[in-house]
């Protein structure tokens, strides 16, 4: 058994290691990030470090015109637009599978109100837009949740509760960039650095602050501008953070040496966990790392995706070559180039000065006068080259004007326009499914921990329909994430045009009219309300709120409880929900502790019949 020295240092110089491997790919997001910002004349110098370029003459023209910030705000408004709903699908139609189904799906909702998730989502997302690759890290916190008891020493003992943050990329650190996936890393870390305080609330340590390497913005005066005036730009930078503590993360997931994987936590040079991966977050209640990957665009063979940045870089380059240059050759036209005879004129005053209206300009007797030399007209190079430029730039990041003036006739048909808008959207899919499949695992790595986890009963509150507050008791009986499926759907397909579009066929092929054709009043106000005129989740069937109604009455006749039908209720759909509670299984298994639970349910049915002949009578 190696000693806790042994172990840090393992640890440290593993860390090291792995620093080296990344630093290539680091440099490249930090010029992405620098372009992003605007810092547009920054390149790769010695030892891989991101060096500035200053102006080579003080009239240079060095504007930067930036492209890639409204296609990354484009594209990221897009994405954050792709974010999935969850629905849990029950794995059979069995009513205990159903259950489950529907438990499931509620405590996600909840986490999702509860933990922000959308947030998570978006702050992901523009991390992978910019680097190419970003990480959330699912985890249980035992200091979070409910206060269900108080310790002898006054400290209160909480339920504990699912943790999901969106990580960057730069606190990540594989075991070799050459892997494809987190399936394929044996081993990860996850540093970071706190502050000493952080430090002593989390783990209970009082350490001496240390400097910290880290990556911070900085607005600086780097040669930006014109002729006659300058600028400043932000940039992204290496710095420190004082006063603090770097935490590593080692997981090791399960092989023979440790069959149930390992975990190292250590805090500066102090080492304060090493044991067995806690979560049970795998497939079949493996262990395995609690890290999601999420890439804009894969790379074969490597384990950091690519960033559409990356590739708009040469361009964006070119293009602010192109803009400068024009600019250059538009002051030489407009301010003009002097031919002096060499002692002709007092040149300092000149220089100084210029030739401003007005100005008398003495020279020698028998000499030449100054005199501008004759400039060219702008030459049509520039525009054409300009014009490319642009056109690359969205062919390139995926993103087209398609709805420009430039590109819609306007006697174009609307299949046509939605067929352009298919095929716009269709360039972002590699990137929306990486999202899609985040979120899944997400989704999945929530049940599998509140699964493992909330042994006890635990309130949730879910936000319902028309704003009402439902709460709901759960624990991890009511869990079963291996028999449930999660569905996603995109809301680029949800949106209110779509919807609209739907109820108008909907209409036209008189699916909502009734019996006689007609449009019932009812119908009415529910086809204005998913038009738009109302919100589309609130415009709730009343056969939902019946078969909920005949749910909870299922649930109280197996505690053997007598209900009493209703005049309200709808029988056909009562009758039916109860008949299909008798078929399942959870109803099988109540039966054999209680024979009577039949007569109980045959009873409430019957009244149901006897409800529903009378009507039809």
């Amino acid at each position: 058994m190696k000693n806790n020295k042994t172990v840090v240092n393992e640890v440290i110089e593993d860390f090291k290691r792995r620093q080296l491997e990344r630093k290539p790919f680091e440099t490249n997001w930090q010029i992405n990030m620098n372009f992003l910002m605007g810092n547009q004349y920054c390149n790769v110098g010695y030892g891989g470090l991101v060096e500035e370029a200053d102006k080579q003459f003080f009239w240079q023209e060095r504007e930067v015109f930036n492209h890639i910030a409204p296609l990354y705000d484009v594209r990221t408004a897009k994405l954050t637009g792709s974010k999935p709903k969850f629905t849990v699908v029950p794995a059979t139609n069995d009513e205990s599978d159903k259950q489950t189904a529907k438990v499931s799906k509620k405590i996600l909702e909840s986490v999702h109100y509860k933990l922000c998730i959308d947030e998570k989502i978006n702050q992901a997302i523009k991390w992978s837009e910019v680097t190419g690759t970003s990480f959330y890290k699912v985890t249980w916190n035992g200091k979070l949740g409910q206060v269900i008891a108080n310790s002898e020493e006054g400290n209160s003992i909480r339920s504990g509760e699912v943790e999901v943050e969106a990580i960057s990329p730069f606190e990540i650190y594989p075991d070799s960039p050459t892997r494809e996936s987190l399936n394929d890393c044996q081993s990860i870390i996850h540093a970071r650095a706190y502050s000493i305080e952080e430090v002593r609330t989390m783990y209970g340590l009082d350490l001496k602050g240390q400097d910290i390497n880290c990556y911070s913005l900085d607005n600086v005066l780097n040669g930006l501008g014109g002729l006659g005036y300058n600028a400043t730009t932000t940039k992204f930078v290496e710095g420190t953070k004082t006063n603090s503590a770097l935490v590593l993360e080692k997981y090791v997931r399960p092989c023979a040496s440790f069959p149930k994987g390992r975990l190292i936590i250590v805090v500066g040079d102090v080492l304060v966990y090493d044991d067995e991966l806690p979560y049970l977050c795998g497939d079949d209640k493996k262990r395995d790392f609690p890290f999601i990957r999420q890439v804009s665009l894969e790379q074969a063979g490597c384990f950091w995706g690519s960033s559409v940045i990356e590739r708009l870089v040469p361009v964006q380059r070119a293009y602010n070559a192109v803009k400068n240059r024009k600019h250059e050759f538009i002051n030489r036209l407009t301010l003009g180039v002097l031919s002096i005879e060499d002692g002709s004129v007092d040149l300092e005053n000149l220089e100084e000065e210029g030739l401003c209206p007005g100005k008398v300009i003495v020279y020698r007797q028998g000499a030449q006068q100054p005199k501008f030399l004759s400039g060219e007209a702008i030459p049509s190079g520039f525009a054409d080259e300009e014009s490319k430029l642009l056109d690359e730039f969205n062919r390139i990041s995926g993103v087209s004007e398609t709805l420009g003036t430039d590109y819609v006739n306007a006697n174009m048909s609307g299949a046509a326009l939605e067929l352009m808008i298919g095929q716009d959207e269709a360039r972002l899919n590699t990137t929306i499914e990486s999202i899609r499949s985040a979120c899944i695992n997400i989704a999945k790595r929530i049940l599998r921990l509140y699964k493992q986890y909330a042994l006890f009963p635990r309130l949730a509150r879910l936000i319902g329909d028309n704003g009402q507050v439902e709460m709901f008791y759960f624990s991890s009986n009511d869990i079963s994430s291996d028999d449930v499926v999660i569905d996603v759907q995109s809301e680029l397909s949800d949106s209110l045009t779509g919807r609209r579009e739907m109820v108008f066929s909907l209409l036209k092929a008189g699916v909502l009219h009734d019996e006689e054709g007609k449009l019932s009043s009812r119908m009415k106000n529910k086809v204005l309300e998913m038009l738009g005129f109302g919100n589309w989740e609130n415009a709730q069937d009343i056969s939902e709120l019946h078969i909920k109604r005949a749910d909870n009455e299922n649930l109280k006749m197996l505690d053997g409880v007598v209900v009493k039908v209703s005049p309200i209720d709808d029988a056909e759909l009562h009758i039916a929900e109860h008949i299909s509670f008798m078929l399942g299984g959870e109803y099988e298994k109540a039966l054999k502790n209680n024979v009577k639970l039949e007569d109980v349910f045959l009873e409430h049915i019957n009244q149901h019949k006897k409800t529903l002949s009378e009507v039809k009578v």
